[in-house]
């Protein structure tokens, strides 16, 4: 006899319990982690976000990581897909949360964290893309019609609506581990979505008063605080340790592709110290720093430098394997070393790892604070002085309330100077962390940055280097943004490709 009963999950069928519903949040986080590396197990820290931190070895042409793409670029297209794919996995949770009898505080949580990924996958979305469509419920039918690019007012409004509601339905910060987002993590969250609405495109400047107001949250809730140690908020992702007072939120990947759960990533292995060794923790070194980077730390900011930066790799010789040192003029062979593999525990495999990645630090909440105090008050205030010094003491190891010569921002900046110093201290504070490219487009000097750094490293950088500027010069004004995929532009005829591509 036929079995008339179907084998395959309908909605009619599903949410109907708590565990259900948790499996759906799980399947929208499950979006951050692309297991073909567009995501934050690898694209969102490297090959999508090229700035003036880094270049790729032995990449010279025909290849995104040196700006050479189009509207057909596979790494573009699945960022894409992925972004809407987690939406459309949010937009479906969120019609069918209320259908679950269940503890109310639960359900406002996987609500709240709903609503906030899809707010924070459409920020992704119009950082990278500018207009793109604003879609609030899921796909029921191939037929459905295809939505219009919204504009970004529009698209920025709703980012910060789902975000507000989430914020107020979320859970505190420690009841939950700090790879769901809670009450902290959104607030900070929200603080980064208002500096980027008061930067390009927008310059939206009266959002600098909402940054104070979020990030002011973030402080007064007495949750977080820096970690006196700055690599061991590197060693702690891993040794697969959660700690939620430095980072706020973290991407989680777990395994390590062994087995039949794929949320591996490639965190310091992709951004990692070149390694031949698989018993140590395999890397091919693909990231090499700049100059530009390693001098900026000058000459007493050197314990994070030489956290961040690798001052040495792996060789090894008659089958024994070493860490071998780079002389000082060695700059440009250097690899970023933020997550070293050498710390993980564990089964190592040869390009994956359980390495989680953290998306918002406690020291970004204090930067933003102060960039925003210096706007609105037209110069660095007392506040913001307090917060940049914080984040600087505890670079240099210092205590974090107590006036250091050595780490302390110069007294007396106006605001030109201080949002300069600013900008210097972001890059060396979250170098390989996925920001950079986004802090220079919303200040607006990413074409002029992204060429100078090209001019500089194809005239002073040793010749065998030299091919490491060509992702700078071939830098225009059209790579502020990324094409919309050919693939939508063939289908939905509502949207129009971004200037340029």
């Amino acid at each position: 006899m036929l079995d008339k009963e179907p084998d395959f999950v309908t909605t009619e069928k599903y949410f109907r319990n708590e565990s259900e519903l948790m499996n759906s949040l799980n399947g929208v986080y499950n979006r951050l982690i692309d297991t073909y590396g567009r995501m934050y197990s690898r694209g969102l820290f490297s090959y999508l976000v090229v700035s003036d931190e880094a270049y790729f070895k032995n990449i010279s042409i025909n290849n995104i990581r040196v700006m050479v793409m189009d509207a057909a670029d596979l790494d573009i297209t699945r960022l894409w897909e992925t972004l809407y794919e987690g939406i459309n996995r949010a937009n479906l949770l969120l019609e069918n949360v209320d259908r679950v009898e269940m503890d109310i505080t639960k359900r406002n949580a996987i609500k709240g964290e709903a609503l906030f990924m899809r707010g924070y996958y459409y920020y992704i979305l119009t950082d990278f893309f500018g207009k793109v469509p604003l879609k609030l419920s899921s796909t029921q039918s191939p037929n459905d019609p295809y939505p219009a690019q919204a504009t970004l007012a529009a698209l920025y409004t709703q980012i910060v609506k789902d975000m507000q509601e989430a914020e107020n339905l979320v859970y505190e910060s420690g009841v939950v581990a700090n790879e769901r987002v809670c009450k902290t993590a959104v607030q900070a969250v929200l603080a980064r979505v208002f500096l980027k609405m008061a930067g390009q495109p927008l310059n939206d400047h009266a959002r600098y008063q909402n940054v104070i107001e979020y990030t002011d949250k973030v402080i007064a809730s007495g949750k977080h605080q820096l970690n006196p140690n700055y690599k061991q908020i590197f060693i702690n992702h891993s040794q697969d340790i959660n700690e939620p007072k430095e980072c706020l939120w973290e991407v989680g990947m777990f395994g390590n592709k062994i087995g039949n759960i794929d949320q591996a990533g490639m965190v310091g292995i992709e951004n990692g110290i070149e390694c031949p060794d698989e018993r140590i923790g395999y890397s091919g070194g693909a990231m090499r720093i700049t100059a530009k980077l390693y001098d900026l730390f000058g000459q007493k900011d050197t314990m994070r430098r030489d956290w961040s930066i690798s001052p040495y790799r792996f060789v090894t010789t008659a089958g024994v394997t070493q860490k071998q040192y780079y002389s000082a003029a060695q700059l440009y062979d250097r690899n970023p070393g933020k997550w070293r593999r050498e710390y993980e525990t564990g089964t190592k495999v040869r390009s994956a790892n359980s390495t989680n990645f953290p998306i918002i630090r406690y020291s970004d909440v204090l930067l933003m604070k102060a960039e925003a105090e210096n706007e609105v008050n037209e110069s660095p205030t007392a506040a913001a002085y307090e917060a940049i010094n914080q984040v600087r003491r505890r670079a240099f190891g210092k205590a974090l309330n107590e006036v250091n010569g050595d780490s302390d921002a110069p007294s007396g900046m106006d605001k030109i100077a201080f949002l300069d110093y600013i900008k210097d201290e972001r890059l060396r504070e979250f170098c390989f962390e996925g920001i950079r490219r986004h802090d220079l487009i919303r200040w607006g000097i990413y074409m002029p940055t992204m060429n100078a750094l090209g001019r500089d490293i194809s005239v002073n950088a040793p010749a065998a280097h030299r091919y490491g500027g060509n992702a700078g010069l071939n830098t225009t004004e059209r790579n502020v943004l990324f094409p919309i995929p050919n693939t939508e532009i063939t289908i939905n005829k509502q949207i129009v490709q971004n200037p340029g591509w």
